[in-house]
């Protein structure tokens, strides 16, 4: 079993705080609960632009794609969502980013750290690695950011692969696994919820998600030696990532059914979270914009099986008519039993612990140990 089981879980990952409590009772309807479960984009370089989203969809969470690229006005941006969702009666919502360093950087006039790959060159200590997680939360601290869709957690060990490259610190698993952990423990300790990503390993494809869906022929015992060793010291207590994103992969010897890991129960609910025993939040990859998943699913079948499956949040980019069929097919299932109550509302309840977690729900932050 993983090394993170239930019984040792940090005080921050707590579900049943009363600021969630309130917020869960405060979840009236079916669209709201279901909103909770999107971390959507919007079309825009506004907040004003992002007010139908919230109005309409109730998101849980807002994700840039390609909606700003200087810290002004990403916070001028980021201090007007909060706001607007107000005025709707949603509860505030996660604003996330990928801000990774190297090629990976949507804000583009803040100082960039360099590649995982380049900082992992220098031969660094846990010190070093966590002090860059912590700069990076300085960074988006400032902006109004609360999620950094970060680290990468993949063991590029495959010298073709098309998408993780220098985004890996490096081939060797113990390496990332170390790197990753006390870049966690920064960035989490500054205050912005870490995502680790892209369960259960996306190193080892040559085919990139964006474009294909890519298939892993490694067995279970493989992936443990290599692709797991990361995840699993990201979830250990001392690290405590409050989130992992899925991979748009799929890995025959853990489901043989050819669904892709994020809408995969054996993948999600099996291997993560009984075998690994993760209680965080897990999140999608984007199921709008990577042909693994459109080209063979529909938005509602996919976001129904995401979460069906064990998925959390589901990040959809682009405008609102995807956005509003993959609602639409949610709350289709919830009332036809499809979907289980019980299955939503831990959902909800893992989205308002990182919520709760990084003070986003007016908690005081209880974020984790940081670099002492």
């Amino acid at each position: 079993m993983g090394g993170a089981g239930r019984a040792d879980r940090p005080a921050g990952q707590s579900q049943q705080s009363p600021s969630i409590e309130a917020a869960v009772g405060g979840l009236a309807t079916d669209e709201e609960r279901v909103g909770q479960l999107l971390l959507l984009g919007w079309i825009g370089d506004s907040a004003e632009a992002a007010r139908p989203t919230l109005r309409e969809l109730r998101p849980g969470g807002i994700v840039y794609v390609d909606n700003a690229r200087t810290a002004a006005a990403a916070q001028v941006i980021n201090a007007a969502l909060p706001a607007i969702a107000q005025e709707y009666g949603v509860l505030p919502p996660l604003i996330a980013v990928d801000h990774e360093g190297g090629s990976v950087q949507r804000i583009r006039d803040v100082p960039n750290l360099g590649s995982n790959a380049d900082f992992a060159a220098t031969q660094p200590a846990d010190r070093d690695a966590c002090l860059r997680g912590q700069q990076h939360a300085e960074q988006l601290r400032a902006m109004g950011f609360t999620m950094n869709l970060a680290p990468v957690l993949d063991v590029n060990n495959n010298p073709a692969n098309p998408v993780i490259g220098s985004r890996s610190y490096g081939a060797d698993a113990a390496l990332v696994a170390r790197l990753g952990s006390a870049y966690v423990r920064g960035l989490q300790g500054g205050g912005v919820a870490a995502v680790g990503k892209h369960f259960p390993g996306h190193g080892n494809t040559s085919v990139d998600s964006h474009l294909a869906l890519p298939v892993l022929t490694q067995t279970q015992a493989e992936l443990e030696q290599v692709e797991l060793v990361p995840f699993r010291r990201a979830i250990a207590p001392d690290t405590d990532v409050a989130a992992l994103m899925t991979a748009h992969i799929v890995f025959p010897a853990v489901d043989p059914s050819g669904r892709p890991a994020t809408l995969s129960t054996p993948i999600i609910t099996g291997l993560l979270r009984q075998t690994l025993g993760f209680q965080g939040l897990v999140i999608s990859d984007d199921l709008a914009g990577m042909r693994a998943i459109t080209d063979n699913y529909g938005p509602g079948e996919a976001a129904v099986q995401a979460i069906r499956a064990g998925v959390d949040m589901l990040i959809i980019g682009g405008g609102l008519p995807r956005q509003r069929e993959s609602r639409d097919a949610l709350l289709a299932a919830l009332a036809s039993g499809t979907l289980s109550r019980e299955r939503l509302d831990e959902a909800v309840r893992h989205v308002l612990a990182v919520k709760a977690r990084f003070g986003v729900l007016g908690d005081a932050p209880a974020p984790g140990p940081g670099c002492a």
